[in-house]
């Protein structure tokens, strides 16, 4: 009877330890999901609509149109163009994948080619507030890594004057060279004029 009490006995320690793993177990996996936070919890918050719109425009006038970052930011805002918030704009342009140097590069290099624009001419016209709105640095950058013929560019705005304005050779001359003007090197300008009568 005492050793079958005892063997009784041990089922219940047994038993007991058991229960008591078990639940120790329990209270280990309750503590740990307490302390892990959920994927519900841990997930920002959603970004505002209109916020994404802006940022997809900026986008586009960033990669297609070559725009400044300035440039794009007011074109966000205006009233005559997208007409977004202050901050869904700035949220744009803060998370706008754009590479402002290219786009000043690339602005420069149509001004070149389609304008026949002057070095100094083309970096006002960058960084111009009622132009293209690129930062000095970005301009410069533009202008030294563009790549004109800036003597062919003054003999295309040359033989223009002569031919749309019947300008004689020294007016010409006067207004490649001239701060209001075309504003070519002295360089450029005598090569034009040297050059009018080639065809």
């Amino acid at each position: 009877m005492i050793i079958a009490g005892g063997m009784a006995g041990g089922k219940g320690n047994n038993s007991s330890k058991q229960t008591s793993s078990s639940s120790q177990t329990e209270s280990k996996t309750a503590d740990a999901s307490k302390s892990t936070p959920s994927k519900a919890e841990s997930k920002e918050p959603d970004v505002p609509a209109d916020y994404r719109s802006a940022l997809a425009k900026a986008t586009s006038y960033a990669t297609m149109m070559n725009m400044s970052k300035q440039g794009v930011y007011d074109q966000l805002t205006s009233e005559h163009g997208e007409k977004f918030s202050a901050q869904a704009a700035q949220y744009a342009i803060d998370h706008v994948k754009a590479d402002w140097n290219k786009n000043a590069v690339k602005k420069a290099k149509n001004y070149a080619d389609t304008m026949h624009m002057s070095k100094a001419g083309i970096l006002d016209q960058l960084t111009s507030e009622h132009g293209e709105k690129f930062t000095a640095e970005e301009g410069n950058y533009a202008i030294q890594n563009v790549k004109a013929d800036w003597n062919k560019n003054a003999l295309e705005k040359a033989k223009s004057y002569q031919k749309d304005m019947a300008m004689s050779p020294d007016a010409i001359r006067d207004q490649l060279t001239s701060e209001h003007g075309e504003k070519f090197t002295a360089e450029e300008a005598n090569y034009a004029v040297q050059h009018l009568s080639d065809k």
